[in-house]
């Protein structure tokens, strides 16, 4: 498929800079794919669409402070880094920027030489490898020094760190929220429980594979960013006894999904304990077969994500809705509002 067929008109000021005060007072466009309808709801009216036996899956990543604002110990000339993912002990995968100026054996110093890091080895699209050397314990090194990373259209600072983690974040290791859950409040998920509706977690620490752009004009010659998952047996098998007795498994993010899915590819589309590292490329075509419908915020022109919604719910439909949304003034992106696929 031709990479165009992702794209759309977005009116700058639609893109959500800010969260709004309360999580679930987002708007909530809900499509059906079956039939291409499509409703205009607030977020807490999802509790209109679950019923009891259906199960939610949300993932429970948390966002590290992973953008790092650095010195090179020679020339002085300043550098950003990303930490995308731990390899081994003190050693990460990370971006940086300009990434001209990071080669092998260049070091960098952080804070007043809080956080040193050696440049061991070279990535493509501006990845390296980073040696990190420090004094105590690293994540309170990182607390210090680390901002959390907002993604570059959102150009306004964030009053707090915690509005850019989910309720429910606790497996730290994410370079970047999974936005779905951000509209989730405790008390939602509780009135949710109570409505016999089950909520399961799984870990995918999101990272580049996520959010790296895709460059190719035929989008199947995209190569994606491996990012690490994780799911229980408990969890598999409760997620098996929902299918069995007819509830339905909803997917609350695009991360979820591909962790599901990536799951159910690996096993003959059954669930069981598993974890490890998912190049999962989902875009029309794919045969879904872990999920009955999805969660998911509003997302970038020709972008991964975009394509696999449309994988879902077919891009036609997909794009007759993203007109919908601009149309009826809805917020895009990391902050803005949510769209429910059934």
């Amino acid at each position: 498929m031709n990479l165009e067929d992702f794209d759309y008109e977005l009116p700058e000021e639609l893109i959500a800079q800010t969260p709004l005060e309360q999580r679930d007072a987002s708007r909530l466009l809900v499509l059906h794919k079956d039939t291409q309808e499509m409703e205009h709801k607030q977020f807490p009216d999802i509790k209109q669409y679950l019923h009891e036996g259906d199960c939610l899956v949300l993932n429970d990543t948390r966002v590290m402070p992973a953008r790092l604002y650095g010195i090179k110990e020679d020339t002085g000339a300043k550098i950003e880094v990303l930490l995308l993912h731990q390899q081994e002990e003190d050693t990460w995968e990370v971006l940086v920027k300009p990434a001209k100026k990071v080669k092998v054996g260049t070091v960098i110093n952080f804070g007043n030489g809080e956080i040193r890091a050696d440049c061991t080895g070279l990535k493509e699209h501006g990845g390296r490898i980073l040696k990190l050397s420090y004094e105590g314990i690293f994540y309170e090194r990182l607390d210090e020094l680390g901002e959390m990373p907002l993604p570059p259209y959102i150009k306004e600072q964030l009053p707090e760190r915690e509005r850019y983690q989910t309720v429910y974040a606790s497996e730290e290791g994410s370079a970047a929220a999974p936005t779905a859950g951000l509209h989730f409040t405790n008390d939602l998920l509780s009135d949710i429980r109570a409505m016999g509706v089950s909520i399961e977690f799984i870990t995918l620490h999101v990272g580049l594979g996520t959010f790296r752009p895709v460059d190719e004009a035929n989008i199947e010659e995209h190569d994606m960013h491996a990012e690490f998952y994780r799911m229980s047996q408990e969890t598999a098998d409760r997620l098996t006894a929902v299918r069995e007795k007819g509830g339905r498994i909803i997917s609350v993010g695009t991360t979820s999904t591909r962790t599901l899915e990536t799951i159910a590819r690996d096993n003959d589309g059954e669930f069981t304990e598993s974890s490890g590292w998912t190049d999962i490329f989902i875009y029309p075509s794919f045969e879904f077969q872990a999920i009955d419908g999805l969660i998911t915020n509003f997302h970038l022109p020709k972008s991964t994500l975009i394509m696999m919604v449309s994988a879902l719910a077919g891009r036609e439909t997909i794009m007759q809705a993203y007109q919908e949304a601009v149309a009826k003034r809805y917020r895009f992106f990391s902050f803005g509002d949510a769209m429910f696929i059934l």
